[in-house]
């Protein structure tokens, strides 16, 4: 028995440390650029496009992607494994040659967690940037330009006490080593490890491994995953209070909030930008999460927080509705909200799941379950308040807590933080500084967890060009309890709290709300690095959806004449505004010969899936655009409901390839003399789209949602092949022009 006891100790250590794993490498990208003749025809394609709309701006339109991450994060390490139907390793040069030849993108940032990063890592990065930006032929005149950068993650999404700042791109204009921190910055005091019960963490993947029947012939991929960590493990966290650059260079990193980062950014000294993303995705962000608490001591920075990621493969954070889950009543007792407006609490929902069980109860016993359920509900945080109702499936849920018939929402909706909310809100009121304003610039990008920049040119590839996963089939069903039956009891919470329930990533909902990547396209001056980060800084910038929409956006009479889009202006007259707007090229099957050339068969199928940016000659005809003006508020209480309107303009276009012109001006401004911010939406089209219908639901006649009809990741309805199409009008956002009531002179441009 004692040796039996001493082999199984030694078996543990050995797979929980990963003895035999192996550290990935940072890989190597491709050496053949693409030729420049190539790349000035791509680039002449948009000039020529832009001609036919007159377009009076002499800049080029270049499309990138800023949020992008390989398996040296730690949460794209845990989906590369073969439990979550993983492709295994995507490291920083697969993010190279993706952006380079599958998506062919004039510029990329890698932004992998900096919560996890290993000193050995960042060298990693940031000698992979380098290689990238060194293949990519003329630095002038590169096919692609690579930036360097890293993601600050920090969330609270079970309460809110001014705690919740959300996940933020840092991007740097340089790449050297004299240019760039020493380590990247994370949340909190020392980063995501700090936080996690690591051990137990490393030990629940290789039971999941060995469950999953992977034990011995395919625990390779796991024991990779636990010899990384256990590198993280053996670091430190940095000291506090103490210079950037006087910090050893092998400790973790840390910022707790916006405020520190940003003075740690500048000790540091180097140009960056600090972009929120995914503000608005209740998965991270409490249900009373505010923006505008941000824009308090000093947890803003106007020079550095200039862009906001409005779209990306996580879902759509532009619009700000009045969605309230909760209300109170005079005594401050807090009691589900009914729904409104086509928004239904999940409270609520949980309520009308106990109803529809009631059968055989009487009246009022079914009544007091449906208010125990909601009650209850309200009692218990995140997912495990579904719980109360034993029984319930994904599907039962419907779109409850969901901004529901709109485009491509990001799941569990946060309206607070959305890009319209924070671009009203003033705290301080109307003799606020800059540092108490949002005046930031639009963007789209990926977020992207297989290192696959800018994969948003096809909707194909549900799990690869986006990020649904699920758990493989053998070990779903070996691991998922047996169901808990339907009942109309509702579970008090006593009974829950503190429990863990099974919660299959694949069968859930955040699968539905997965789509494939975003853009950010800039107005530049060349295609050089300095001139991208410069157009960025400026806030010459829109995104999209994915495809590649060329959009202009000007101030007609601005006080220097035609002002584009990210300009901040003061003006006396009633502002003049001109929108154009051409859709992207249809796309063909395959791709092209340039790429097969520069790529093996075997390495076009695991990277671009044998599928790449391939354009025809043909385009998408542009719809409609749409005009949102958003006056931002006067006094910190005045009602958001009068102040964003959207849309306020809508502009039909003609059915033509050659895109659409149209121009409007806003006679009430002078009126009004306060500051005025508009933005635009162009619209293409419809065509299909990887998720275009997160829940798929049974509807009745008024349109609500009856019953979810998800789309599964994993479990044996699962289709991993199946894209889960539906219509939708892809479509660019514009950055705002923000036209400030005064004098001749102008604001910055």
């Amino acid at each position: 028995m004692g040796l039996l006891a001493m082999a199984l100790v030694g078996l543990t250590l050995f797979l929980s440390e990963g003895v035999t794993g192996k550290l990935h490498p940072r890989g190597t990208p491709g050496q053949s650029p693409l030729p420049p003749e190539h790349v000035a025809a791509r680039a002449q394609a948009r000039v020529l496009a832009n001609e036919e709309l007159d377009a009076e701006n002499s800049r080029q339109i270049l499309f990138g992607d800023l949020h992008v991450h390989t398996t040296f994060s730690a949460d794209a390490f845990v989906f590369s494994l073969p439990l979550m139907q993983g492709e295994g390793a995507h490291p920083p040069a697969d993010a190279c040659d993706f952006a380079r030849f599958c998506a062919e993108l004039d510029f990329w940032s890698i932004n992998d967690h900096a919560e996890s990063i290993t000193p050995r890592q960042w060298t990693e990065t940031r000698e992979s940037i380098r290689e990238c930006n060194a293949v990519a032929g003329d630095s002038q005149n590169p096919d692609t330009v690579a930036f360097l950068g890293w993601e600050w993650t920090q969330s609270s999404p079970e309460s809110f006490e001014g705690t919740h700042w959300g996940h933020k791109n840092i991007l740097l204009a340089g790449i050297e080593d004299d240019e760039t921190p020493t380590r990247p910055i994370g949340a909190g005091a020392g980063g995501l490890f700090s936080q996690v019960e690591i051990p137990g963490f490393v030990w629940a993947v290789i039971r999941a491994g060995l469950a999953a029947g992977d034990f011995p012939n395919n625990l390779g991929p796991y024991l990779d995953f636990n010899q990384w960590a256990r590198e993280v493990r053996g670091l430190e966290a940095c000291p506090q209070d103490v210079p950037v650059r006087e910090l050893p260079p092998d400790c973790l990193e840390g910022a707790p909030d916006p405020a520190d980062l940003f003075a740690k950014l500048d000790d540091w000294g180097y140009p960056a930008l600090v972009i929120p993303h995914g503000t608005a995705w209740g998965i991270h962000a409490p249900p009373d999460a505010d923006l505008g608490e941000q824009l308090k001591n000093g947890q803003h920075d106007p020079t550095r927080q200039r862009l906001f990621e409005v779209y990306s493969g996580h879902g759509n954070s532009e619009l700000w509705r009045d969605l309230r889950d909760t209300e109170i009543d005079a005594d401050g007792q807090v009691s589900c909200a009914e729904p409104r407006d086509g928004y239904e609490p999940c409270c609520w929902r949980a309520g009308e799941i106990i109803r529809s069980r009631c059968e055989g109860l009487s009246e009022i016993t079914c009544e007091e379950r449906i208010q125990q359920a909601r009650r209850w509900y309200l009692e218990l945080p995140g997912n495990l308040a579904k719980e109360v109702v034993p029984g319930a499936v994904p599907n039962d849920w419907g779109e409850c807590g969901q901004l529901a018939g709109t485009f491509l929402p990001a799941m569990e909706y946060r309206p607070k933080m959305s890009a319209q909310y924070g671009l009203a809100r003033r705290p301080a009121g109307a003799a606020s500084t800059d540092a108490e304003a949002f005046r930031f610039g639009l963007i789209g990008s990926s977020d992207n967890h297989k290192a696959r920049a800018g994969a948003g040119y096809k909707e194909i590839g549900r799990k690869a060009f986006g990020d649904a996963y699920g758990l493989r089939d053998d070990w779903h069903n070996r691991l998922k309890p047996e169901p808990e039956a339907p009942s109309s009891r509702p579970v008090p919470p006593e009974e829950i709290r503190g429990s863990m329930p099974f919660a299959d990533p694949g069968a859930e909902r955040n699968a539905s709300y997965y789509y494939t990547a975003g853009l950010v396209a800039v107005h530049a001056d060349g295609r050089d690095r300095g001139s991208i980060f410069n157009a960025l800084e400026a806030r010459r910038t829109y995104g999209t959806s994915g495809p590649r929409i060329l959009l202009h956006f000007d101030l007609e009479n601005g006080p220097d004449g035609l002002t584009p889009m990210g300009s901040d202006v003061s003006l006396r007259d009633t502002p003049r505004f001109t929108v154009r707007a051409v859709g992207d090229f249809r796309q063909l099957p395959g791709c092209p010969e340039i790429t097969r050339d520069r790529l093996t068969a075997a390495r076009l199928r695991d990277l671009c899936l044998d599928e790449c940016y391939h354009p025809s000659d043909e385009r998408h005809l542009v719809d409609r655009i749409e005009v949102v003006r958003i006056r931002p508020q006067q006094y910190p209480e005045e009602p958001l409901q009068d102040l964003v309107e959207d849309p306020w303009r809508v502009f039909p276009c003609p059915p033509d390839e050659a895109g659409c012109v149209i121009s409007f001006e806003d006679s009430e401004f002078t009126d009004e003399a306060r500051e005025t911010v508009y933005y635009v939406r162009a619209l293409q089209e419809p065509t299909l789209a990887v998720n275009g219908d997160p829940m798929r639901c049974d509807r009745d006649d008024d349109g609500t949602c009856l019953q979810g009809n998800l789309c599964p990741a994993a479990g044996p309805d699962a289709d991993p092949d199946d894209p889960c199409l539906s219509l939708v009008r892809e479509r660019a956002w514009s950055s705002p022009i923000f036209v400030r009531h005064g004098g001749e002179g102008s604001g910055e441009n």
